[in-house]
């Protein structure tokens, strides 16, 4: 039996693994890659051309439905979604037999939809389903682009400070709180590293570790370290490393400056 070859796309490490461990009990599934944002997944799909898309909704900088949009239909595979929102979104799938995952899914759940998958893999109507669903999402994803935060509240010790998006140098995770670097200013806030990255403009801000967002305006300098890893040095001097599985997506946005 030929094995489905399967690509995950979800910009949570954490789920990005679990989604790996429980396939690992499907034997007629290859995961062939994992990428952590759309733009890198479009890249992906063309280039592996896998069978099957493990597809998370919402992402930096192309959401799940704008990845399906430039990859066009007569290249998407099977896809199966992978969410925890966006209720109109789960009655489109359903109506155009495009299987999905509401998080959090179980093992028993995840076979169910690669046994989905599976079978519209084999169906030679595939492309047409495909092509009904694009132009259902097109009528339904006619809205203004999402608009990012260009100014933020913070909450400090019983007041509100208000800072301008841009005026953050970087932030870093410590333990359940965050580090907003504001040139000499330090402003903690209780709240996770990803809810805040949700907020900023990811043309403008990258994760480049999993406890570090930078401002990529504010990068100076960068230099290679051992294993892949680089350091950046930001305007002020600071220093900060880039893991290497994130160097791709820090790459891309210091070109398009």
């Amino acid at each position: 039996m030929e094995k489905m070859r399967a690509l995950i796309i979800d910009d949570e490490a954490l789920a990005r693994r679990r989604l790996r461990q429980f396939l690992a009990d499907a034997p007629d599934v290859e995961v062939v890659g994992e990428c952590e944002d759309g733009r890198e997944a479009v890249t992906m799909i063309r280039a592996a051309s896998p069978d099957l898309l493990f597809l998370d909704v919402q992402m930096p900088r192309l959401d799940g439905f704008r990845v399906i949009q430039e990859v066009g239909a007569g290249s998407v595979p099977a896809v199966v979604f992978v969410t925890a929102f966006d209720q109109f979104a789960l009655r489109a799938f359903d109506a155009h037999a495009l299987d999905y995952l509401l998080k959090p899914f179980d093992r028993e759940r995840l076979m169910r939809a690669v046994s989905r998958a599976r079978r519209q893999i084999a169906d030679a109507n595939l492309k047409g389903r495909l092509d009904a669903f694009l132009g259902a999402l097109g009528e339904q994803t006619q809205q203004p682009p999402r608009r990012y935060a260009a100014r933020l509240a913070i909450k400090v010790r019983g007041r509100t400070v208000f800072l301008q998006a841009d005026e953050i140098d970087w932030v870093g995770a410590a333990d359940n709180y965050l580090e907003l670097h504001v040139g000499a200013a330090v402003y903690v806030v209780r709240e996770t590293m990803s809810q805040f990255e949700a907020r900023l403009d990811p043309e403008k801000f990258a994760r480049i570790h999993r406890s570090t967002l930078v401002n990529v305006g504010r990068i100076k300098e960068m230099h290679p370290l051992f294993a892949g890893d680089q350091l950046v040095i930001l305007h002020d001097g600071t220093k900060l490393q880039v893991s290497r599985g994130r160097r791709g997506r820090l790459m891309s946005l210091i070109d398009e400056l």
